[in-house]
C-alpha cells in the first residue's frame, strides 16, 4: 500500500473508541480500524524506514504489532488506565540489540487532537538507569550530552523536566553536569495539531526533518547502549 498521509477518518475513529471503549464495540468495528488506521500505519513505517536509513543505517522499521507498531489492546495488568482499547496510536523506529523500549528511537504518536514526535529513550528502566548514571560520571560523556541538550533548546525542541528532584548519591552536586543524573530517561519532543501536512505524504519529510534535527541525541544514546557490557 502506498502511503498518502494519515486519514482524517482515523482521528474520528479514535474519538469513537474513547466513547465506546470496550472489546465488543471494537471487534464489531475492527474492519474500519484495519482500513483507516492499520494499513496507513504499515505503509508509513515502510516508507519512513527507507528515509531513516540515511540517518541511522541499522534502524529497525517493522510494520507489525510488537515491532514499529504498538498493539491496539492495552495490557491492563501493568497500566493505571484500565480501559481495554488505546485511543492514541504509537509508531517507533529503533536501533540496537536490546529490547526496542531500551534502545534509542525515533517516535511518533497521534490521537484525535495532537501529534507527538520524539527522539530518545523515554524511560531508563532498572539496570539501564544505573548504566546511564555510570556513563555520565565520565566527564566527556556528560559534557557531550549537556552540549546536545543546550543545542536542542536553541532549536526550540522540548526537553522534559528531570524526573527526580534531588541529585542522587554518588554525584558531586557542585559539578556542572550533575543535573543530568536527575533524569530517568532522555527523550526530546515536539507536538502539533493534526493538519493538512499530517494528512498528506508531506508528513514524511516533516517528521524526517525533526528526526534529523535530533540526530545527535539519538547517536549519543546509541553509543551509550553500545557501551553496556553484556
Amino acid at each position: 500500500m502506498q502511503f498518502d498521509g494519515f486519514k482524517e477518518e482515523a482521528l474520528t475513529f479514535l474519538n469513537e473508541i474513547e466513547h465506546n471503549n470496550n472489546k465488543v464495540w471494537f471487534e464489531a468495528n475492527r474492519h474500519r480500524w484495519e482500513k483507516i488506521i492499520l494499513e496507513p500505519n504499515k505503509a508509513y513505517v515502510e516508507e519512513m524506514g527507507e528515509h531513516l536509513i540515511a540517518l541511522a543505517p541499522f534502524i529497525k522499521a517493522q510494520p507489525k504489532a510488537g515491532g514499529s507498531l504498538f498493539k491496539i489492546y492495552r495490557d491492563t495488568r501493568f497500566s493505571h488506565d484500565k480501559t481495554p482499547i488505546k485511543i492514541k496510536i504509537g509508531i517507533m523506529f529503533w536501533q540496537g540489540v536490546l529490547h526496542r523500549m531500551k534502545c534509542p528511537c525515533f517516535y511518533m504518536q497521534y490521537k484525535e487532537k495532537e501529534v507527538f514526535l520524539g527522539t530518545g529513550i523515554r524511560v531508563f528502566k532498572e539496570e539501564l538507569l544505573k548504566n546511564y548514571r555510570e556513563y555520565i560520571k565520565v566527564e566527556k560523556n556528560a559534557k557531550a550530552l549537556h552540549d546536545i541538550i543546550e543545542d536542542l533548546k536553541q532549536k526550540g525542541i522540548t526537553i522534559p523536566e528531570p524526573h527526580y528532584k534531588r541529585i542522587p548519591a554518588g554525584f558531586d552536586k557542585e559539578n556542572k553536569y550533575a543535573y543530568l543524573a536527575k533524569y530517568n530517561g532522555m527523550f526530546v519532543n515536539k507536538t502539533f495539531k493534526p493538519n493538512k501536512t499530517f494528512h498528506s505524504k508531506k508528513i514524511i519529510n516533516y517528521n524526517f526533518k525533526f528526526y534529523d534535527s535530533t540526530l545527535e541525541l539519538f547517536n549519543w544514546l546509541d553509543e551509550f547502549i553500545k557501551s553496556i557490557k553484556k
